[in-house]
């Protein structure tokens, strides 16, 4: 992908905090996530880190743009960091999406992370692009206008989405105005399936590479990392620890939260 300029930032990435005292540590959700995602995660690393837990560019509270590539969505990313990282560096996790944007704003801004950890992505094209395209149209089928509960929602994808697992991720998207009572969708999916080619395509790094240490965690049932992106991650990262959990799959941390969290604990402790 080439990179390009961002452009200037609608406002701050919208937050949620878990603990007070401790390392900071940044959670950056994926595609269609929000931040509370990491909740569960967030909570058994207490009380030994704070964990802040985002909402990505065009993602649940967080500010819409008007293009979505990992230039802009890291620059706004950088912003929050340098807030965050008022008293020093902080530990930046990113899982899919999450992860290129966090891999873009460790590459453009070191200074402001100590460790990085990247789940199930690699900073190259997944090929993942019609697997989203399908999700992402899925939702935008669904007329809101007819349906009376989220209930409804979940029959209506259910003919074109099986697992009731991810029709629950997805419909977490879904939020009815507390006044109007209307249904709408809280990530800006026209303009998330307009650029999927830049989401699902490759971190900008113009030569820059990421000193500090890395974890690269992956799924052992999914298909987001192979042999053939070992050498490009270890190319922009090259202190990078390879971990594969096993019995996951692409969203490590909800399929095996135990083991992803002792592993992240590990690693965030180490010396």
């Amino acid at each position: 992908m080439v990179s390009s300029a961002p452009v200037a930032s609608p406002g701050p990435l919208a937050q949620t905090v878990v603990g007070e005292s401790g390392p900071t540590v940044v959670f950056c959700h994926g595609l269609l996530g929000r931040g509370r995602n990491f909740t569960g995660i967030a909570k058994a690393l207490q009380p030994d880190f704070r964990c802040v837990l985002l909402d990505m560019p065009d993602h649940g509270r967080s500010p819409w743009t008007e293009r979505i590539d990992y230039a802009t969505a890291a620059a706004m990313l950088v912003e929050q960091l340098q807030v965050l990282a008022a008293d020093g560096p902080v530990h930046l996790v990113g899982h899919s999406m999450g992860g290129k944007t966090a891999m873009t704003a460790a590459l453009s801004s070191p200074e402001l992370v100590d460790r990085l950890v990247v789940v199930d992505i690699s900073p190259t094209g997944a090929g993942e692009v019609s697997e989203f395209e399908h999700l992402i149209s899925s939702l935008l089928a669904i007329d809101l206008g007819s349906i009376s509960s989220h209930g409804q929602a979940d029959a209506e994808l259910a003919e074109a989405v099986d697992s009731r697992m991810l029709r629950g991720f997805l419909l977490q998207n879904l939020r009815r105005d507390p006044q109007t009572h209307a249904f709408g969708w809280q990530p800006n999916l026209e303009v998330l399936l307009r650029d999927l080619g830049s989401i699902t395509g490759d971190v900008p790094h113009e030569g820059r590479t990421f000193d500090g240490p890395v974890l690269w965690v992956g799924g052992s049932e999914s298909p987001y990392i192979s042999s053939e992106q070992e050498g490009p991650m270890r190319a922009l990262f090259p202190r990078t620890v390879q971990v594969t959990i096993k019995g996951a799959g692409h969203w490590v941390h909800s399929e095996q939260p135990q083991a992803f969290t002792a592993t992240l604990r590990h690693f965030l402790r180490a010396g």
